[in-house]
């Protein structure tokens, strides 16, 4: 075992503090990586104040990593000392069952293992990105290529893949009409994405105060759902939504911007139950669906997709001691658009 530095939440709801844990010794199929920065995800503040359930304390978050090899094990083939990598929401899953088989790790039918907040294999708990180094069997290790710089590439591994999946999942790309619910550290990036698919694309936010950032990130048209108008003008006219906020929505107002048998996606987990009527479904012959990350592969192909376009999170880059502010601002919907923190300040 090798202790590193790291920042902890040391129970529910308390500021997380500068800490110390072990990371086990690399073995035969591990990867070591040298975490260069580690971004902030709404989900890390979900979790942290056990805002969905009972969680593992003390707990190490963050999920959306970016680093350099360190060391390898025996047995690792696809990576090698000094490789830009990357290592996002899970770190193993069963490998045996339909899905894991299928490239969908992240529906493993026994539960993936989580970079943090979860039980590994050896029965240890799982510490994620807000940490010096992390080890992770080479399986669960994504290559970041070179023309991504790794501090705008960190919020891939969370927000972009969590975007990417369901935009091609539900065939974003010239002549659909997408829209974005939220342009936030998820909706940002799915602006991007859609936008390089190809798609035509709205941004649906509370109001129009990030009209310029749209515009700017590749959005086609910006409205504001604080508007009653906007529903109005606005019904029938969406092939997918993708929804990325974590608040309760009037779910079936969104589901009256779609076209007849046209998706809203969701991404984002509310805390709390939603309630639908179901004729906002049937009477479009609508589908309401959910999305989860993405597979390794996808998650690769996202991150070779990226860099193809150009495409990085813009990002705030904060020091370690400055975790407990970016939590409060990111609350407070005071990012643009995704904390990443820079690990050597840790």
């Amino acid at each position: 075992m090798t202790t590193v530095a790291a920042y902890a939440a040391p129970s529910a709801k308390a500021p997380l503090e500068r800490t110390t844990i072990e990371r086990r010794e690399p073995g035969e199929f591990d990867v070591l990586i040298d975490i260069k920065f580690a971004g902030i995800c709404h989900s890390d503040i979900h979790q942290a104040r056990e805002g969905w359930g009972e969680a593992i304390f003390p707990m190490v978050p963050g999920h959306e990593i970016a680093g350099v090899v360190a060391a390898v094990g025996s047995g690792v083939t696809k990576f090698s000392v000094g490789d830009r990598v990357g290592v996002g929401c899970m770190v193993d899953s069963c490998r045996e069952c339909v899905n894991c088989k299928a490239g969908r790790e992240q529906y493993c039918v026994k539960g993936n293992v989580p970079t943090y907040n979860g039980i590994g294999k050896d029965g240890e708990p799982t510490y994620g990105g807000y940490a010096q180094t992390i080890v992770v069997d080479e399986n669960y290790v994504v290559r970041i290529p070179d023309g991504l710089p790794l501090d705008v590439a960190a919020p891939l591994l969370c927000a972009g893949i969590t975007l990417y999946s369901p935009l091609k999942r539900f065939g974003a790309g010239p002549g659909k009409k997408v829209a974005i619910v939220g342009l936030g550290g998820l909706g940002h990036m799915g602006v991007k994405i859609a936008h390089a698919l190809g798609a035509e694309v709205t941004v649906l936010s509370q109001s129009l105060r990030k009209k310029d950032d749209g515009l700017k990130l590749g959005a086609d048209h910006y409205y504001a759902t604080s508007d009653p108008k906007t529903f109005e003008e606005l019904a029938g006219t969406f092939d997918l939504i993708v929804s990325t906020v974590s608040a309760p929505l009037d779910f079936g107002a969104y589901l009256s911007l779609l076209k007849t048998e046209g998706t809203l996606a969701n991404v984002g987990a509310p805390e709390e139950p939603i309630s639908l009527n179901l004729f906002s479904l049937i009477g479009g012959g609508r589908t309401l669906a959910g999305s989860m990350i993405g597979g390794i592969a996808e998650t690769q192909e996202m991150l070779d997709f990226c860099a193809e376009h150009g495409l990085g999170a813009q990002i705030e880059l904060i020091r370690a001691d400055q975790i407990n502010e970016a939590y409060e601002r990111v609350l407070a919907s005071d990012v643009r658009y995704r904390f990443v923190i820079d690990t050597a300040t840790i």
